[in-house]
């Protein structure tokens, strides 16, 4: 199911402003909303709910396991922009301060820090099993913002759910891969969502 969640632009420009700066809120907890309505009519479980979404809906993705672990089984998060409060600070980043904001207006500071999947992170907490995908050469989010979300979501969670980075050296930000990269990384993607499911085919042999 693809969630057509506020911040988007397949709904017109009030659609879109309803999800970005100081609405972007409205992003991840539409997302959620989605989920409570899978799960409430039986469609699936929380135990087998995942959820996916890249670049920009990395913040999707990475607000709504903060905001609600207790609801998914796990989550990928593709070249994903997870620390917004530094996001204007990259070469890429003034570009998308009319999208996020900026940390230099109290309001939109506050949005932004809101909007951040890393510092949303709770220590403590039992979140669900996360698998980060980056292209180490990736111009347009840097992949720091994985590794530094990635590394501070394994060390905070007590739920046991691994916490796995796919990095690719000869990789960016997605387009120009090649055929076999995409296959491999949607192969990667879902074998990861069917073993958290608890699907038997796709659960590790014994011993390892």
């Amino acid at each position: 199911m693809i969630a057509h969640v506020r911040g988007g632009g397949i709904y017109g420009d009030a659609w879109h402003r309803a999800g970005w700066k100081t609405t972007k809120h409205n992003t991840w907890k539409d997302g959620i909303a989605v989920a409570e309505w899978l799960v409430a009519n039986g469609y699936t479980t929380p135990g087998r709910l995942s959820v996916y979404g890249g670049s920009a809906g990395g913040i999707f993705v990475g607000r709504a396991i903060t905001e609600r672990p207790d609801l998914f089984a796990s989550a990928v998060i593709g070249v994903g922009n997870t620390d917004s409060l530094r996001s204007e600070t990259r070469a890429n980043g003034a570009g998308n301060i009319p999208e996020y904001g900026t940390f230099t207006r109290e309001d939109e500071f506050r949005g932004l820090l809101a909007m951040s999947p890393y510092a949303n992170v709770k220590p403590g907490t039992k979140y669900p099993a996360v698998m980060f995908e980056h292209g180490v050469n990736d111009s347009r989010v840097d992949v720091w913002m994985t590794l530094k979300t990635g590394t501070r979501l394994a060390a905070a969670t007590t739920s046991g759910k691994p916490v796995l980075m796919r990095l690719e050296y000869d990789a960016g930000h997605g387009p120009g891969a090649t055929r076999e990269q995409a296959q491999s990384r949607t192969a990667d993607r879902y074998a990861f969502f069917l073993w958290q499911a608890g699907i038997p085919a796709y659960q590790m042999a014994a011993g390892r």
